[in-house]
């Protein structure tokens, strides 16, 4: 206990002492300030007498050299041209063409190259339509789809073909022949293009090979006027190949015939 009134009693004659030293201070600044003295005035010369007291002198004008002279010749001839220059307005709410001694002719430049290459043509993908139904020849059926070939006429399958008692069905055996052909295998088109009756038209090949190509080469179909599959028609009808020629049901396959069951080699 005594211990702590001792350390007390010490911090407190520690406040003590530093605010008797923080007075004495003060009174010290204080008596000091009070000695100054009160009015202080700064001395300023007057102008005027030192205007009179001091009069301007004459300074001669130093020789000037020839260089110098022409010098000062060639700016002031840039300068008075200059100022013959037309001014133009620099106001930002003007606005107006420059004026014709300013103005130069625009130069037409050569175009930067592209930045990216050019486009791609997009070319639409084959349409594939797998074990497609032949309706006759030159014309098949795939879904809701209804599709004839380019550059032929098909074949009806009520055709008949011969004379002289010696008629036979045509239009269905070329619709067997073709079946014959695709066996069940699909058919890949492409630039199909619709038609006014709702069918469409395409190219299309089986296994790699053109189908339209194949109906007129073997005479089961008729090319159209002026297509590329013409010279096949006309090379068929010369052959007599197909509805061109007679009933192949009564003739042997070695004789290029169709039987019951036999196929039309591709």
């Amino acid at each position: 206990m005594r211990q702590q009134l001792f350390t007390i009693a010490g911090a407190l004659a520690a406040i003590l002492f530093f605010a008797g030293l923080l007075m004495g201070g003060a009174v010290a600044i204080r008596d000091r300030e009070r000695a100054l003295p009160q009015d202080f005035v700064l001395d300023t010369p007057d102008l005027a007498a030192t205007e009179e007291t001091t009069p301007l002198q004459d300074v001669p004008a130093s020789p000037r050299s020839p260089a110098a002279e022409k010098e000062g010749a060639a700016g002031q001839g840039a300068t008075e041209k200059t100022a013959r220059l037309p001014l133009r307005s620099v106001d930002p709410d003007l606005f107006a063409l420059p004026e014709d001694q300013l103005a130069r002719p625009l130069e037409r430049i050569a175009p930067r190259p592209p930045l990216s290459g050019p486009d791609k043509v997009h070319k639409p993908s084959p349409i594939v339509l797998h074990r497609p139904v032949a309706l006759a020849a030159g014309l098949v059926k795939s879904g809701d789809l209804t599709l004839q070939f380019r550059e032929i006429e098909p074949e009806g399958v009520e055709k008949v073909c011969g004379g002289n008692g010696e008629a036979w069905p045509c239009g269905m055996i070329a619709r067997t022949a073709f079946r014959n052909f695709l066996r069940g295998r699909a058919l890949v088109c492409d630039h199909m293009e619709e038609k006014p009756d709702g069918a469409a038209v395409a190219t299309c090949s089986v296994g790699g090979r053109n189908a339209a190509e194949w109906l007129a080469a073997n005479g089961w179909a008729i090319a159209l006027p002026g297509t590329s599959l013409e010279a096949a028609t006309n090379a068929a009808r010369k052959a007599r190949r197909g509805i061109y020629g007679e009933d192949p049901r009564d003739r042997g396959s070695a004789s290029g015939g169709l039987q019951a069951g036999s196929e039309i080699p591709n």
